[in-house]
C-alpha cells in the first residue's frame, strides 16, 4: 500500500502535467506534506527526504527514468549525490512539483535554474516547469539590470561545471556586456542634450554617475571579472571606462594584503598564501589594462600603485616590465611619491631605502620611446608649422622633458639622503637627461650638494665627475654664489664657476652683446646626444625665445650701466668738493686778495697769463699744482 511500481507509472509516461495538488498542499506551509504516507526516499548529499513518486515523476524527468530503469520494481530509495545546490536546491525544486510557491529572487534563480537542468524538469513533462519558470525571470527581471546580472553571475560561480554547461555563464556576460554599451550610448546622448538643451523636453541629468555599475563587479571572483572585463571591451566599451573598473576592483582586491619582510614570508604559510593571491590579481589586471599610450586613462598614482604590488608579491618579469613601459610613456604627469618605490629586499644596514636602478630603466625607456616618437612624428611635419613659442601647447615633447627634469632633480634630492647609495648609481641617475632637458641646473645642483655632504668620504674621482653633471652656466646667480662659496665642491668646480661669474660680469660691464648669461637659456652643444634629442621644431622655438631674452637682458644691462654712470659722475663730484687740498687753497686765495688789497693793486691777470705780470706782485709767484 502506497507503493508505486513502475508498471503502474508507463500509462502516465506520455501525458503532460498528470498531478493536480489540491489546495491543502498548495498553500500548505509544513514540509514535508504529512497528511499521505511517502513512498519514496531521496538521498542528497547527507540528507534525506520522504517524498511521493507520484507528484516528482509527474515534473522531473530524471527521476521518473531512475524509476523505470530500476530493476526492482518496488524501488522506495534512490540517491542524487550531484544535485546542484545540494540539498537547499533539491529541496527548493521538489516543492514546486508539489505546487508549493516557490519565490524567485536574485539569490535563488540560478540555482532553481541550474536545479532544473539537472532533474530535467523541462515543457516536456510538464507545462509551465521549473526551467522556464526560471528562464522568464531572468528575461524580464535580471537581465535588463547591470547590478542584477552581475549578482546572479556571482551566484553562478558555487554552481559550476552545470552553470556552464548551460550556457547561464556566458548568457549573463554577454548581457553585461551589452547593458554598459547602452548605458555608455545613453550617457553620451544625455550629455549630448545637456550641451544642446531642447526647447520642447527638459534635459534631465543621469541620477547617478556612469560608471555606478562599475562597482558591483566587486563581487564577483578574479576568474570570472577577467571573462567579463574582456568581454566588455571586446564590445567597444571606453578605456575610460574600463579603467575605472580596474580600479574599483584592485582597489577591494588588494586592499589588506600586505606582505612584510621576504624573511619573515619564508617562514609564514599565511603571508605565502597571501602573496600568491596578490600576485594573480595583480597580474591579471594589468593583463585587462588598455593599450599603451601617452594619453592613456589609466592614472598614475594607479600603475605606481600596481608597480609596488607587483614588487612586493614577486610578480613575473613580463608584468613589471609592462607596467615599467607604461609609467614611463606618462612620467611627465608623475609626481615624487609616484617614483619613490622601495627596495624589495631584507632590511639591513647595507640596503638602498628605494630602488634606483628600476627609476633608471623607467626614465631610459622615457627617452628611448621620446626619441623613436620624434623620429616618427618629424615625417609629417610642414615647415609653416614650426613658429611656436617655446613652451606653448605646439611643443610636448619640450615642454615634457622639462617636466621630468624637474621630477627627476627632485627624486635626486630625495635619494641622495640615503648614505647606502653607491656614487656610481647616483652619478648614471645624474647623467641621464640630455643636455636640452633642463632650463636652470639649481635643482641638480642641490641634490649634488646634499649628495656630497651625506657621503664626505667619497673619493676625489667620483666627486669630480658627479659635479661635471651640472652645467654651471644654467646656475642662477643666487645658486652660482652659493657654489663659488661650497667647500664641497672640487677645486675645478669652483674655478669654473668663478670664471664664469667674472665673465657675467665683464659682460654686463660691456653691454652685455655675446656673452652667456646665468640661468636665462638652455646651453646646446654642436654635436651629441643632447643636440641630437632635440627637433628642428624645438630648436627653432627655442632659438627664438632665446633671442627674446637676450634683447631684454641687453636693454635692462644698458640701463643699468646707464646708472653705474651717473653714479660715478656724481661720486667723481662730491669727491672733488670734499678733499682737504681744495680746502687748503681758497683759504691761500682769500689771503692773498687781502695782501693785494694793503699794496692797492688794481687788476690781477688770470692764473696761466703772461710772465709780465708776474712783476706785479711783491713777491715772485710759484706755479700752482693742480690737486684734481
Amino acid at each position: 500500500m502506497g507503493v508505486v511500481t513502475v508498471g503502474e507509472l508507463k500509462p502516465s509516461i506520455s501525458g503532460k502535467r498528470t498531478f493536480r495538488p489540491s489546495s491543502s498542499i498548495r498553500h500548505a506551509t509544513e514540509w514535508p506534506i504529512s497528511d499521505v504516507s511517502s513512498d519514496l526516499t531521496i538521498e542528497v548529499g547527507a540528507s534525506t527526504f520522504a517524498l511521493h513518486k507520484f507528484p516528482l515523476v509527474s515534473r522531473s524527468g530524471r527521476i521518473r527514468k531512475l524509476l523505470l530503469d530500476a530493476k526492482d520494481s518496488k524501488v522506495l530509495r534512490i540517491s542524487l549525490p550531484n544535485v546542484p545546490g545540494g540539498p537547499e536546491g533539491f529541496e527548493l525544486a521538489s516543492k514546486f512539483c508539489y505546487g508549493i510557491n516557490v519565490e524567485f529572487t536574485l539569490s535563488n534563480v540560478a540555482l532553481l535554474r541550474c536545479t532544473a537542468h539537472f532533474l530535467e524538469m523541462t515543457e516536456e513533462f510538464a507545462e509551465k516547469n521549473l526551467e522556464a519558470r526560471a528562464e522568464a525571470y531572468l528575461r524580464d527581471t535580471v537581465l535588463p539590470n547591470i547590478s542584477s546580472t552581475v549578482y546572479v553571475l556571482h551566484c553562478c560561480e558555487a554552481l559550476r561545471p552545470i552553470s556552464e554547461e548551460i550556457n547561464l555563464v556566458n548568457k549573463l556576460i554577454n548581457a553585461i556586456a551589452n547593458n554598459a554599451c547602452k548605458e555608455q550610448l545613453t550617457t553620451g546622448l544625455l550629455k549630448l542634450d545637456h550641451t544642446f538643451p531642447s526647447k520642447t523636453t527638459p534635459t534631465m541629468e543621469p541620477e547617478t554617475s556612469s560608471d555606478w555599475w562599475g562597482k558591483s563587479f566587486n563581487v564577483l571572483s578574479l576568474e570570472f571579472f577577467q571573462r567579463v572585463v574582456s568581454v566588455v571591451k571586446s564590445k567597444g566599451l571606453k578605456q575610460d571606462m574600463i579603467s575605472k573598473i580596474l580600479i574599483n576592483y584592485a582597489h577591494g582586491s588588494l586592499q589588506g594584503i600586505r606582505v612584510r619582510d621576504p624573511q619573515v614570508v619564508k617562514g609564514s604559510l599565511h603571508d605565502l598564501e597571501l602573496q600568491k593571491k596578490q600576485r594573480v590579481v595583480v597580474e591579471t589586471i594589468v593583463s585587462l589594462l588598455p593599450t599603451h599610450s601617452r594619453k592613456s586613462p589609466v592614472p598614475m598614482g594607479f600603475l605606481s600603485s600596481l608597480l609596488k604590488a607587483a614588487i612586493a608579491a614577486s610578480a613575473s618579469t613580463p608584468c613589471k616590465s609592462d607596467l615599467e613601459r607604461r609609467i614611463s610613456l606618462q612620467l611627465d604627469q608623475a609626481i615624487l611619491e609616484d617614483i619613490l618605490i622601495p627596495t624589495n629586499s631584507p632590511q639591513n644596514s647595507h640596503n638602498t631605502m628605494y630602488d634606483t636602478d628600476l627609476i633608471l630603466r623607467i626614465f631610459s625607456i622615457y627617452l628611448n620611446t621620446d626619441e623613436e616618437d620624434g623620429e616618427d612624428s618629424d615625417n609629417y611635419i610642414d615647415e609653416s608649422q614650426m613658429a611656436y613659442d617655446f613652451d606653448s601647447p605646439g611643443s610636448p615633447k619640450q615642454s615634457s622633458i622639462i617636466k621630468v627634469s624637474k621630477l627627476l632633480d627632485s627624486y635626486l634630492a630625495e635619494v641622495a639622503l640615503d648614505s647606502n647609495l653607491l656614487p656610481s648609481k647616483f652619478t648614471a641617475l645624474a647623467e641621464l637627461l640630455p643636455d636640452h632637458a633642463r632650463i636652470v641646473s639649481d635643482g641638480l645642483y642641490r641634490a649634488v650638494d646634499i649628495f656630497l655632504k651625506v657621503h664626505p668620504n667619497m673619493k676625489d674621482s667620483e666627486r669630480y665627475r658627479l659635479c661635471k653633471t651640472i652645467d654651471c652656466q644654467k646656475l642662477s646667480q643666487e645658486a652660482s654664489s652659493h657654489a663659488a662659496q661650497n667647500e664641497r665642491l672640487p677645486v675645478q668646480t669652483v674655478v669654473q664657476v668663478l670664471y664664469l661669474e667674472q665673465m657675467r660680469l665683464r659682460n654686463a660691464m660691456n653691454g652685455g652683446h655675446n656673452q652667456v648669461f646665468f640661468g636665462q637659456f638652455p646651453h646646446r652643444s654642436g654635436s651629441g646626444a643632447g643636440s641630437g634629442a632635440i627637433s628642428p621644431r624645438d630648436n627653432y622655438a627655442s632659438v627664438r625665445r632665446e633671442n627674446r631674452e637676450l634683447k631684454l637682458e641687453v636693454a635692462r644691462m644698458r640701463m643699468r650701466l646707464t646708472d653705474l654712470e651717473k653714479d660715478h659722475v656724481s661720486m667723481k663730484q662730491e669727491l672733488v668738493k670734499s678733499h682737504p687740498a681744495n680746502k687748503l687753497f681758497k683759504s691761500f686765495t682769500r689771503k692773498l686778495s687781502k695782501l693785494n688789497s694793503l699794496f692797492r693793486i688794481n687788476s690781477i691777470k688770470p692764473i696761466g697769463g703772461k710772465a709780465s705780470s708776474e712783476t706785479r706782485f711783491p713777491f715772485p709767484k710759484r706755479r700752482r699744482h693742480s690737486v684734481s
